[in-house]
């Protein structure tokens, strides 16, 4: 039986299921993408700013500018590129960068989570609807007859197409889903170790006085001195 025979004797469920199908497969296949970037230069990044910034401050804020692209560089980024914050408020710029995201990964999880939630209940519809219309075309008079055996039969199976679809829709989901999910725990744990490390680097420098103090502005200058004086002329340059 072909794929289109299939989803003709599924029944009317079978369009939900087949536009939920659609968004799972979309939003699995553009989180694959998103992942395959960034897992394996993650790492090197977070080394590279780290490295650097146990020598100088302003090349770990380059490098982790150049590094923008991958979520890594964006979160160191988010503190190095302050202008001599307090330890305290490096801090905070860390922790926000990272719910940011974390929260940037988690993107799609909503579509997954409706997949694992709707198809399976889709599915059940689809079969309790089949089985309306496979018991409601029996004739009381075909009761007990060969036929009516065979054609409840085929209205059953028929029937459990649905629920079959959203089985796998759900089960397929499910897996992804988790998978992701690995991921961004993964991704929260070297964003807590990168973090820390730096920061712990901050307050050392900030303790030590390694770090460069904010720039306090020029003092006022005095009036006396900004103003030329008024001076007489001259022997030469007076008038006679």
């Amino acid at each position: 039986m072909s794929i289109p025979e299939l989803f003709e004797r599924g029944g009317i469920a079978m369009w939900p299921l087949l536009l939920l199908s659609i968004l799972a497969v979309g939003t699995i296949l553009e989180r694959i993408w998103f992942w395959s970037r960034i897992l394996t230069r993650e790492r090197e990044v977070s080394g590279r700013v780290l490295e650097a910034a146990r020598r100088d401050w302003g090349a770990a804020a380059d490098i982790a500018q150049r590094s923008s692209i991958l979520p890594m560089g964006r979160f160191l980024s988010s503190a190095l590129k302050l202008q001599t914050p307090d330890p305290e408020v490096f801090r905070l710029a860390l922790e926000t960068s990272a719910n940011e995201e974390l929260a940037i990964m988690g993107k799609g999880d909503k579509i997954l989570e409706a997949a694992i939630a709707l198809s399976p209940l889709l599915g059940l519809l689809g079969t309790v609807l089949g089985l309306i219309n496979s018991l409601g075309s029996i004739q009381i008079s075909d009761l007990g007859s060969g036929d009516a055996t065979a054609g409840t039969s085929l209205g059953i199976s028929e029937a459990l197409i649905s629920t079959a679809t959203g089985l796998i829709i759900a089960i397929i989901s499910l897996a992804f889903y988790r998978l992701f999910q690995g991921f961004i725990f993964g991704q929260a744990k070297m964003f807590r170790q990168a973090g820390s490390e730096l920061e712990l680097l901050y307050r050392q420098s900030w303790a030590q006085g390694k770090v460069p103090a904010p720039s306090s502005p020029e003092p006022a200058t005095n009036a006396s001195s900004a103003v030329p004086s008024l001076t007489t002329p001259s022997p030469e340059t007076s008038p006679l």
